[in-house]
């Protein structure tokens, strides 16, 4: 018998998918800023320009409202890692996503309103919510306002280190949104996960 517990808030629902949709627009109009054939571009540049300036600042400003909205209503709670064994339970976490699955072993953490996260994940979202993007943003919205740059930085045109740490880390975003979306088919159900994020239940 299925069983279903409410997990998802609305609001973790609706910032989710909008910032799924803004790093998937900040991709394309990224990529076409630095690698497509002026012949054959996935998006026009001055257009990409416009459209990843555009979404940068909403990526922003949802960044900003996640921040808040987590601090009031206590979500910040799910990206901590809860003792006791905590690198036990990230190295078991990681051999299931490595070996167990493909062996049809149970899955090791069973979500729940007081721990929504395993103890990977935690991990890892809290690095990238509050580490890496926080990097990109900063590197794009001095690269989006070139005259708060410094005129230099470790001994080059400032806004080179700049815009080298801006791209690696839209590269390593990129790289766990794709993880991400891997690892969101890793339910009973290739879809279940998916579905939890459109209706915030969690079916066990």
């Amino acid at each position: 018998m299925t069983r279903r517990t409410y997990l998802i808030s609305a609001w973790i629902r609706i910032w989710h998918w909008t910032n799924a949709l803004l790093v998937l627009v900040l991709g394309v109009t990224g990529m076409s800023l630095h690698f497509a054939d002026p012949k054959l571009p996935l998006v026009e540049f001055s257009l990409a320009v416009r459209i990843h300036n555009i979404a940068g600042v909403a990526l922003i400003a949802a960044y900003a409202i996640f921040v808040v909205a987590n601090i009031v209503t206590g979500n910040w709670w799910h990206f901590v890692p809860k003792p006791p064994g905590i690198l036990r339970r990230i190295l078991i976490q990681a051999r299931w996503y490595g070996i167990g699955i493909f062996r049809g072993e149970p899955h090791p953490h069973h979500p729940s309103p007081d721990e929504h996260f395993n103890a990977l994940q935690a991990v890892t979202y809290w690095k990238v919510m509050y580490l890496l993007l926080p990097v990109n943003l900063l590197t794009g919205l001095i690269y989006l306002y070139p005259e708060f740059a410094p005129d230099t930085l470790f001994g080059f045109d400032g806004l080179l280190p700049i815009a080298l740490v801006h791209y690696l880390s839209a590269v390593a975003l990129l790289l766990f949104l794709l993880s991400h979306i891997y690892l969101g088919t890793t339910g009973k159900r290739v879809g279940q996960m998916f579905k939890m994020m459109i209706t915030g239940w969690h079916e066990h």
